[in-house]
């Protein structure tokens, strides 16, 4: 593997850059560090590009590590300014994106199919967040909407915002999710009195609360399933 001593760019071999390398031979034939160069694009004084992208994996142990970073992690890093982390949490959102299977013409009319569209979203996360899943009759996904992020409380999960996004679209049916960073869905007393809080909202409103999922790990929670399901457990 290509080694690079900390002095200028420039002065690096021509064919040994980066850039050189991937024109000449491709992407896979980068190491980590010389592709997140490549992202990176300039190093800082006295650092050139590659150290620099050294540098931030060492700091992350591992590129699945590096994946969990937000922007006040990556400035913690001598030489990753604001403009630097936004670049870097940028690529990172759009690599889980692409992950992620395709939301178009998605049919969710199981748990089982949920916890699957999600579980990729949610691995990563440690905080929680709420998601409202707008479906046509047919229970196809018209659109998926994030509405929240922090402890999913009755004054975070209100009915106005879950409800706004489905009247705006026009949709018949939504799914309430919500994830647990812990791995455990279990559902809290929050989470019961929230549920039931929406439902009744829903017969209001005449738009049907299908179900309200939480999203955990399979390897961890008494049901081994990975989500706990409120309509599946008759708590709807």
């Amino acid at each position: 593997m290509t080694t690079y001593p900390t002095i200028p760019l420039k002065e690096i071999e021509i064919e040994e850059r980066p850039q050189e390398r991937l024109l000449r031979l491709g992407p896979a034939a980068l190491s980590d560090s010389e592709l997140l160069a490549m992202i990176l694009r300039s190093g800082t004084k006295g650092t050139n590009v590659i150290v620099l992208a050294k540098k931030i994996l060492q700091e992350a142990g591992s590129l699945h590590n590096l994946s969990k970073y937000r922007l006040e992690d990556f400035k913690k890093i001598n030489g990753i300014g604001q403009v630097k982390g936004l670049q870097l949490i940028s690529i990172i959102e759009l690599c889980t994106r692409i992950a992620s299977p395709s939301e178009k013409q998605l049919l969710l009319n199981t748990p089982k199919k949920i916890y699957q569209f999600f579980e990729k979203k949610t691995m990563k996360l440690d905080i929680e967040k709420v998601w409202v899943l707008c479906l046509n009759r047919k229970n196809y996904l018209i659109n998926s909407y994030e509405i929240t992020s922090g402890i999913a409380t009755s004054s975070l999960i209100h009915p106005r915002e879950v409800f706004r996004v489905a009247i705006r679209l026009g949709c018949t049916a939504i799914i309430v999710v919500h994830n647990h960073p812990s791995g455990d869905p279990s559902p809290s007393n929050a989470d019961i009195s929230v549920a039931k809080n929406l439902f009744e909202s829903s017969k209001i409103i005449s738009i049907d609360l299908l179900d309200f999922m939480i999203i955990g790990k399979e390897t961890i929670g008494s049901m081994q399933k990975g989500y706990f399901s409120f309509r599946e457990n008759k708590l709807l």
